[in-house]
């Protein structure tokens, strides 16, 4: 259930303006309007936020368990700042690597020479003797003057290291010295080596820092709205300093409008409670019971929040992405897998936090529902249903058994079922847009779509499945054209004059006609939840074959079973791939888009203090 909002305008005096606000924050259910300010207070906090984001980034490599493996000394003056000090060791940490890349480099560009001191060079010059080095190519090197001096130190198939004496090669590039020797060089990459070593068991060191770090963002981010809240509060201009006052708008849970009027009351705050208008845009907050809360973690997931004024689905959500997961895993054994996860892993986290996390209980009920669906449709870890035992085979029902039916009408009954299914959730859509619209006639544009929809529906049973099992009914005609003009005459009866309004809905006919055939292909969109759990139990069957193919012996224990597990493994994985392609598209575009959902919501976060303190203190 979408919570209904009141908007809320506070007016203070302008000296007062951090006080109400403290006392504002204190209250802590007014979600503020956002606005784009900007300050210097503000600047040195988003300046921190995002040093301290920068830092934490970093530490959250480490294990905070581990302790420090290198040595070095933390400079005294940075003890007190862990962000600085982290950020400071990472910056060192790019300098020493960025030296050893280079370092690195000249080695490889000069090893071929061996080990030699370019100091020499100049003191051999100084006397008298210059020694100018090259590397030629081959040809180069063999047209050479016979009177030129050169000394050959090595030759490949392709290059001549050598040097020319008292005087340089006319037109060739010479061999340009490193700065220090090839020895010294190794010396240096070492020596900077362990340096990177011993930061590294620094970053292990601090690592348990973290918890430091992320609760000073938690105030940091305090502070920001503080500070935002501040700055964005209007003043009336031209009046004495001591007349001025403030005002700030924000929206409040209808329930909790109470706890600001007596804050205002006691604090002496003008105010102001009215609902939301047209032109607003309020926060959405959704309360819903325990079960109804397990979808919770996938619309966090998907980061999909609805519009204050659109529908709540999270129920008819749950309950249809429940069966879409199932009939996409298609699998009783996969379902038992994925339970035992959930089982195991609500158990741990309940050991640390004292409460089972919503996540693993969702986990739970989408294992459960698909171990119901595989179970009715005889589908465990794609064993042929003969060899499956008694009491499994009783579970399953007589339309999706293939030991009663041959495998072309069991696919039949489940593309039949997909179609009900999709239809069934449309329907449930305009229903919802039917109860939206009443006592207003657009009701009406609406029920003429549901028309449409069911005789839609009869014509998919007709094109997709079979002609003769599935004739078209007399009245389908009736329901499509008769929806489709209850739909134009209808669907803009807002108000004012009604053959105007007609010729309003008549003047969209060409989008609405392309709706009418994107109802059809959303039915048939459905067909996906058969295809998927098809070519799934397809995959485990072949990953089965070539396990059972083996020869018998222990070559088929071990092998066979690393085939097993490897195979079923991945098509786990892709499954899961595809309930996210699959089963959330089905609830996000389909569904909600008969809702006319857009999922323009913002979540309500009221103002409040979460963590006591401020960067500032």
């Amino acid at each position: 259930m979408i919570v209904p909002m009141k908007k809320v305008s506070l007016v203070v005096m302008d000296k007062n303006r951090e006080a109400s606000l403290e006392k504002l924050r204190e209250v802590g259910v007014v979600h503020l309007e956002k606005r784009n300010v900007t300050s210097d207070g503000l600047s040195m906090f988003l300046e921190r936020k995002a040093k301290a984001e920068a830092a934490l980034g970093f530490l959250r490599s480490y294990s905070t368990e581990k302790e420090a493996t290198g040595s070095g000394t933390i400079p005294a003056a940075e003890k007190t700042d862990l962000v600085t000090q982290v950020l400071s060791l990472v910056d060192r940490r790019k300098m020493l690597q960025d030296e050893i890349f280079t370092d690195s480099k000249e080695r490889t560009r000069i090893e071929k020479w061996g080990n030699f001191d370019p100091r020499q060079l100049d003191e051999l010059a100084g006397a008298g003797v210059v020694l100018v080095p090259y590397e030629l190519p081959r040809k180069t090197y063999e047209a050479l003057s016979a009177e030129q001096q050169i000394i050959v130190l090595s030759k490949e198939k392709a290059i001549v290291y050598c040097v020319a004496l008292n005087a340089p090669l006319a037109g060739e590039l010479a061999l340009v010295l490193p700065a220090v020797s090839m020895s010294e060089l190794d010396k240096r990459i070492a020596e900077k080596q362990q340096e990177l070593a011993a930061i590294e068991g620094q970053f292990a060191a601090l690592a348990p820092g973290q918890t430091k770090i992320e609760a000073e963002l938690e105030i940091l981010l305090q502070d920001i709205e503080f500070e935002t809240a501040k700055v964005g509060m209007d003043t009336l201009g031209d009046i004495p300093p001591e007349l001025a006052i403030s005002w700030i708008t924000g929206f409040v849970p209808e329930d909790a409008a109470g706890m600001v009027k007596r804050a205002a009351a006691e604090d002496g705050w003008a105010l102001l409670v009215d609902d939301p208008k047209e032109h607003d845009n309020p926060p959405t907050l959704v309360k819903n019971n325990a079960f109804i809360r397990l979808v919770q973690p996938l619309f966090n997931l998907l980061g999909t929040t609805p519009g204050y004024r659109e529908y709540d689905i999270s129920l008819s959500y749950l309950l249809f992405f429940s069966l879409f997961f199932a009939m996409i895993f298609g699998d009783a054994g996969y379902g038992s897998i994925l339970f035992i996860v959930s089982l195991i892993g609500g158990i741990k986290a309940k050991g640390k936090t004292g409460k089972v996390p919503d996540g693993f209980l969702l986990l739970g009920l989408l294992s459960l529902t698909t171990m119901v669906w595989g179970s009715v449709t005889g589908s465990w870890f794609a064993m042929a249903v003969e060899h499956l035992p008694p009491f499994l085979q009783a579970l399953i029902i007589p339309p999706f058994n293939p030991a009663k039916l041959d495998a072309i009408q069991v696919q039949q009954n489940i593309k039949h079922f997909c179609f009900i299914v999709g239809a069934g959730q449309i329907v449930l859509a305009h229903l919802k847009n039917i109860k939206k619209a009443l006592p207003s006639l657009t009701a009406i544009a609406q029920i003429g779509w549901l028309c449409m929809v069911v005789g839609l529906y009869f014509l998919v049973l007709n094109v997709v499945l079979s002609r003769t099992e599935f004739p078209v009914p007399p009245f389908t005609l009736y329901l499509i054209i008769g929806g489709l003009v209850a739909f134009f005459l209808f669907s803009e009866q807002k108000g004012g004059n009604f053959f105007k309004n007609v010729g309003k809905g008549f003047a969209n006919f060409l989008p609405t006609f392309l709706s009418a055939v994107s109802s059809f292909s959303d039915i048939i969109s459905y067909i996906r939840l058969f295809a998927v759990g098809l070519a799934g139990s397809a995959i485990a069957s072949s990953f089965n074959t070539m396990a059972g193919g083996l020869p018998v012996g222990p070559a088929r224990i071990i092998g066979g079973g690393l085939i097993l597990l490897a195979g079923h493994g991945l098509n786990i994985a892709m499954n899961a791939l595809s309930v996210v392609v699959h089963g959330v598209r089905l609830n996000l575009l389909e569904y909600a888009g008969h809702l006319g959902m857009e999922w323009s919501g913002h979540t309500y976060s009221p103002f409040a203090l979460k963590e006591k303190g401020s960067v500032k203190d």
